[in-house]
């Protein structure tokens, strides 16, 4: 606690003021910042602009993160978590293993597609929100491992080659991740998940 009549901390002095806000209100500004950094990139995107454009204070914009950098990090962990759930949802609904790896697949590519050229390029270019994006392709490989494994245990996947695809899997999405798939295909991230989804349905089944 400061003495009384001590000179104020200058770290005090230059934090943010913020700004209580509702839930609902703090979920939509978030839902509105994140569709502005996935339509035109976040670096070029400054606090000024956003108060601007969502009507809104600083203190209001502070209240959903204390910093635009925060900002950043909480918008690109929300579209991850939000298209995550999505996807999710829609591999629960279907009960064919085959169209379950097409579906997770898929809903990665339509997720993926929301992105923007600068958006993919800005994330890809900052250690926080590349960290972000390497955790989820982590995961993404993860989760098609699992579903190939599911249709295996169906019988309808070849179990000699589930193991093999399932490694090539992680490889190409690590090399979606890392930019080097795209670089040399020319594909961007929503269609190389896309056709990586047609691969392995078709490179899987049984023909016998």
């Amino acid at each position: 606690m400061a003495r009384a009549g001590a000179t104020p901390n200058r770290a005090t002095m230059n934090t943010p003021r913020r700004r209580r806000v509702d839930t609902a209100r703090r979920d939509e500004l978030l839902a509105r910042i994140e569709e502005i950094f996935l339509t035109e990139g976040f670096t070029s995107v400054t606090v000024d602009d956003l108060t601007q454009r969502l009507r809104c204070s600083k203190a209001t914009l502070y209240s959903v993160a204390s910093t635009k950098e925060q900002l950043v990090i909480a918008a690109t962990k929300h579209f991850f978590g939000a298209a995550a759930e999505q996807i999710e949802d829609a591999v629960a609904a279907e009960s064919d293993p085959r169209k379950r790896i097409t579906t997770y697949l898929g809903g990665v590519a339509s997720a993926m597609r929301r992105n923007s050229r600068a958006f993919y390029d800005d994330m890809v270019a900052y250690p926080p929100t590349a960290e972000i994006y390497g955790r989820n392709t982590a995961q993404a490989a993860r989760r098609v491992h699992e579903l190939i494994d599911e249709g295996v245990d169906a019988g309808l996947f070849r179990a000699t080659d589930a193991a093999f695809a399932a490694q090539l899997v992680a490889l190409a999405i690590d090399a979606v991740q890392s930019g080097v798939l795209l670089e040399r295909t020319g594909l961007s991230a929503a269609d190389a998940f896309g056709e990586l989804g047609d691969l392995l349905l078709h490179g899987l089944l049984r023909t016998d």
